[in-house]
């Protein structure tokens, strides 16, 4: 059987199932959870972006340092390949770890490199955790690269053996990741699922998490995104092609609020999906010159129930204890209402902020 559902109830499941609905997730581990992942991307021209993307599910009851407790203490998160993810999903990405690395020239470095790698393990056993600056280079073959990668032949070895559940990120110290062996970070008993099984559970998880999505999502730099066959295949009224559903999320009730979401917020992150069910255009402008940039260096997508309705171009000056707005861009006019609920809802992030408001009407 094919769901159909129109456009309407198509942005109301993609919202409820990011728990940017009017009722709230009740912490911050329940909020991890549903979510399945938070970007860490570390750009704080508002706040770190995983900040941000809870915050604007929880509102006032998060602060920052539960997320650090929760990843140094509780050990209830971890963080791999640049998103924080709930412990409970270990299990799930085990058997990527056990297949790293993927790409022949990396796994034809790392063997170049035993002995480099063996006193790394070494050193990180004996001192650990340590910061990348605190590991000497002792690699017997250089990192080559054309990018930004070229030499860092430390940072290069710990993400390749994060990302092969060999070593583990325990905590940050402001931006800077701190290193050391899995064992101490990850529990020990963690179920043994095959590839597949693996693979199938993700896929569930994600669709849960995003409530409708195409089978095969956009490239991505670190994982795929796709949801293969989890859920049931839909239609969307004026809309090409199938997509997976989340059978459990359709025909539930539906009450919107007001949110500010980070541009890396799952959310808006697939731009082809929020422009074919909300009709909204976005593109993440701060690596454009600043004359082409047309809503702003870091704006934030602006949700209003079931709706993307614009974009906020605004930047927390610490310096200044100001919230500082340069402009509230609405892709169509907002009713008073509306305008309102946003200006209403900036206020208070910046008051979560610690800042005071200027430049908004």
């Amino acid at each position: 059987m094919v769901i159909r559902l129109d456009r309407d109830e198509a942005r109301r499941i993609a919202v409820r199932a990011q728990l940017l609905a009017a009722d709230r997730p009740a912490d911050m581990v329940e909020t991890i959870d549903g979510l399945t992942v938070v970007n860490i991307e570390p750009t704080a021209a508002v706040a770190p972006s995983a900040e941000l993307i809870l915050w604007s599910r929880l509102g006032w009851p998060f602060q920052a340092a539960d997320l650090a407790r929760a990843v140094e203490v509780d050990r209830t998160v971890f963080e791999w390949a640049g998103f924080y993810r709930p412990m409970t999903d270990l299990d799930l990405y085990r058997p990527t770890m056990r297949a790293a690395p993927r790409y022949v020239h990396t796994r034809e470095w790392l063997t170049s490199n035993e002995r480099f790698h063996r006193e790394v393990i070494a050193r990180l056993r004996a001192e650990g955790p340590l910061r990348t600056s605190q590991i000497p280079d002792t690699s017997q073959v250089s990192w080559p690269s054309t990018g930004w990668t070229n030499d860092r032949n430390v940072t290069q070895l710990l993400e390749i053996l994060a990302g092969c559940g060999e070593v583990a990120i325990p905590r940050r110290e402001g931006k800077e990741r701190l290193w050391d062996l899995a064992e101490r970070v990850y529990p020990p008993e963690v179920e043994e699922l095959t590839s597949d099984e693996a693979r199938r559970r993700r896929d569930e998880r994600r669709l849960a998490s995003l409530g409708i999505a195409r089978a095969k999502a956009p490239a991505q730099p670190v994982e795929p995104w796709d949801v293969g066959r989890a859920g049931e295949e839909a239609v969307v009224d004026g809309v090409p092609g199938t997509w997976r559903v989340d059978p459990a999320a359709v025909g539930l009730p539906f009450e919107g609020r007001t949110a500010l979401l980070s541009p890396f917020d799952r959310m808006a992150f697939d731009r082809k999906r929020v422009q074919e069910l909300f009709g909204f255009e976005y593109i993440l402008e701060m690596y454009k010159p600043a004359a082409k940039r047309r809503w702003g260096y870091f704006a934030l997508p602006i949700l209003h129930g079931d709706r993307l309705v614009g974009k906020l171009d605004a930047a927390a000056d610490r310096k200044a204890g100001v919230f500082r707005v340069a402009a509230v861009h609405d892709d169509e006019e907002f009713t008073a209402d509306t305008a309102d609920a946003v200006h209403g809802e900036i206020r208070e992030l910046a008051e979560w902020l610690g800042l005071d408001v200027v430049g908004l009407p």
